[in-house]
Order: C-alpha cells, then structure tokens, then sequence
C-alpha cells in the first residue's frame, strides 16, 4: 500500500508477499519487522555470552590502562614491567621482614572484659547458658572470664582495664604455679575464638571449666613477684 495525498516521508520499502506480488510499507513498520525477526533466537545461538562480554570489556580496558601507563613511562612497555617487578619485590620483601600484622597486647580491643564490669558468677552463669545452647565460643570466653575475675576478686591479680587472656594467664601463673600451664592454655583457647576465627568445641569448654573449679580450691604461692594477698 502507497501513502498518497502529497505529504513527503521516508521512501517506502518493497517487501515480496506470496505470489512474489511486491508490497510497500513505511520505514518505521520495515524496521519493526525486522526487528522482529533478529530477535529470532536462532540468530544469536553463537553470541558470546555476558560473561565473556564482561571480561572482554574488562581486557580491553586493562590493555588500554597499559597502553597510557606504557606511553608515560620512560621506556614504555618495558620501563612499566620494571617498575611494577620493583613495586613487587618491595611488597615481598616488607612482608618477609615484618611478617604477618599481629595484635598488640593492651589494645582495647584485645580486653578481655569488653562489655563492663561484671562478677566471677555472672560470668559462671552466662558460660553455663551458653553451654547449654552449644554456644562453645562464647561459653568459653565466659568462663575465662570467670576465671580471671574470681582471681581479682581473691586479690591474687589486682583489677585493671585493658588486661588481656595471656596477660592474666601469664600474672597469675606466679602466684599459682601449679596451673601456670593450664592457664596458658585456657588463655590460648581464649584468643583462638576470640581473635583468631576459630571454634571451639565442649571438650575445650570443660578443661577451661574445670581449670576454673580446680582454682577455686587452689591456695597461692606467694613469692616476691606476686600481686595481690593470699585468699
């Protein structure tokens, strides 16, 4: 069909119908039909799919990073691969000599009583309901917590912020000699939940537990470097 009536527009577009009879259309309807048809999912079987297209883009804008850092660099390519080889060694090299980022003893966020001051029973009582729950991380932090409270409140360590698990073990383990290793060890536990990303188990809760009722019964040593009186 030919639109007439003098107004100008876009030559129209001669398609074959059946019989092989030509039939004109505008542009606009041409185009959609086209459209149409190469959305047709047997065009684009083969086409690469979004993945590839990401890292294709994603290679050619690192290949097009290169090309400028290379056109800047004196030397070009191979002053570039230099200096990243440096940049590289440097890396390697402070890693080698400091090793990996440890933790500061006396930081804040190593203290071992973190959310206020509390007794050795409502650290006993919260490490009991954590126990019940399977809650072995947090049952274990509890009863280390205990410990070194009840310690405190024998005066066999004298009560002060910021004391982390090790520092306590290593105090206390002057006065009480006996358990200086277990206290090591509980303190250890500690630290590897704490901070260190593991978990703990019911057998690592009760040797923490029964650390915590031997020193109870335990009397003190007293030595010079001792802190505190006996209980």
């Amino acid at each position: 069909m030919t639109v007439t009536g003098g107004t100008t527009g876009a030559p129209p577009t001669q398609l074959l119908a059946d019989g092989d009879v030509p039939v004109d259309i505008s542009r606009v309807p041409a185009r959609e039909a086209a459209e149409r048809e190469l959305s047709d999912p047997m065009y684009h079987q083969n086409d690469p799919s979004l993945l590839q297209r990401g890292l294709d883009r994603f290679w050619e804008w690192l290949d097009n990073l290169f090309g400028a850092a290379s056109e800047a660099t004196p030397g070009g390519t191979i002053g570039l691969v230099v200096i990243v080889v440096a940049v590289i060694a440097l890396v390697a090299a402070l890693w080698w000599r400091l090793g990996t980022p440890q933790r500061t003893s006396g930081t804040a966020g190593d203290s071992l009583f973190a959310d206020g001051p509390r007794t050795a029973r409502d650290h006993r009582s919260a490490a009991a309901r954590h126990a019940s729950a399977g809650r072995w991380n947090e049952a274990v932090q509890e009863r280390m917590r205990a410990i070194v409270r009840s310690l405190e409140e024998r005066t066999l360590l004298d009560p002060r912020p910021g004391r982390t698990a090790d520092e306590a073990a290593a105090e206390a383990g002057r006065s009480l000699p006996s358990h200086a290793d277990d206290l090591r060890l509980a303190a250890r536990a500690f630290d590897d939940v704490t901070y260190g990303g593991r978990t703990a188990d019911e057998a690592a809760y009760r040797r923490v537990e029964q650390l915590d009722t031997a020193l109870e019964r335990t009397r003190p040593t007293l030595d010079t470097t001792s802190t505190g009186a006996p209980a």
